[in-house]
């Protein structure tokens, strides 16, 4: 297999399968196979005063965890599971490494998002989306998603939990990384999953789940009637389940 290729999902389970066996070359192999994943989601953390190899560096660390803790069983292909493990990783390293160092252009950002913000709640009298703020400022959503976490403040999660006077800390009140990394794999299936149906069924799924709508509601959206959507609901989740096995 040349290295100028990218691996198909049956050499990465073949790859993973020798990897947790023992096999060190496996493991080397999908390290270097996947340098350019790695590569994209560094390029996310540049200009916060950490040198691009030291990002690189940690984020294949993510990369070889995650290697280690891929489980077939999860049903999503490798680089979807990979992705939100280097990004912890380096978000981690960020973090315990002491405050997070932000660039000028990204607190100048924050600050016109926060301006922004501020403007267009007042004027629509509710909180606004991330991608409302965006588009009024003619930014990238990504970018102004990153300046809203650059102005966030963080605590330490050994501080008292409920005040002074209290023995918990906040470390006490987090379920434990299992739970985390079971909630963030059904996240990526089920968005997995939505790929794969057509762009009407996708509609109505997210019509009918994901913004609360009844079956009239989603009828009249979609121009058709309440017992077609319905039919066609039944359907549409019969087909996801057997995908999800």
């Amino acid at each position: 297999m040349g290295d100028d290729r990218l691996l198909s999902h049956d050499e990465t389970l073949e790859l993973i399968e020798r990897s947790h066996s023992g096999d060190g070359m496996a493991t080397d192999t999908l390290v270097r196979r996947n340098t350019a994943l790695v590569k994209s989601i560094v390029r996310r953390f540049l200009h916060r005063g950490v040198e691009y190899d030291d990002l690189y560096q940690i984020g294949c660390v993510g990369l070889v965890k995650a290697i280690n803790n891929y489980d077939t069983a999860f049903k999503v292909r490798f680089s979807t599971y990979a992705v939100p493990m280097i990004m912890g990783e380096i978000k981690r390293f960020l973090r315990d490494d002491g405050m997070i160092k932000v660039s000028r252009s990204l607190k100048e950002l924050a600050a016109r998002v926060a301006a922004m913000q501020e403007k267009l709640c007042s004027q629509l009298g509710r909180e606004v989306g991330v991608s409302e703020i965006a588009q009024a400022l003619g930014e990238d959503v990504c970018d102004v998603v990153m300046a809203l976490e650059s102005a966030c403040s963080y605590t330490s999660i050994y501080e008292p939990a409920f005040g002074d006077d209290s023995d918990a800390c906040i470390a006490d009140q987090l379920s434990d990384g299992d739970e985390q990394e079971k909630h963030v794999v059904d996240s990526l299936l089920l968005k997995q999953l939505l790929s794969t149906l057509e762009p009407r069924e996708r509609q109505l799924i997210l019509l009918r789940f994901f913004q609360d709508k009844t079956q009239n509601e989603t009828a009249k959206a979609l121009g058709v009637s309440q017992v077609q959507i319905s039919r066609l609901e039944n359907k549409i989740l019969k087909k996801l389940r057997d995908a999800a096995g």
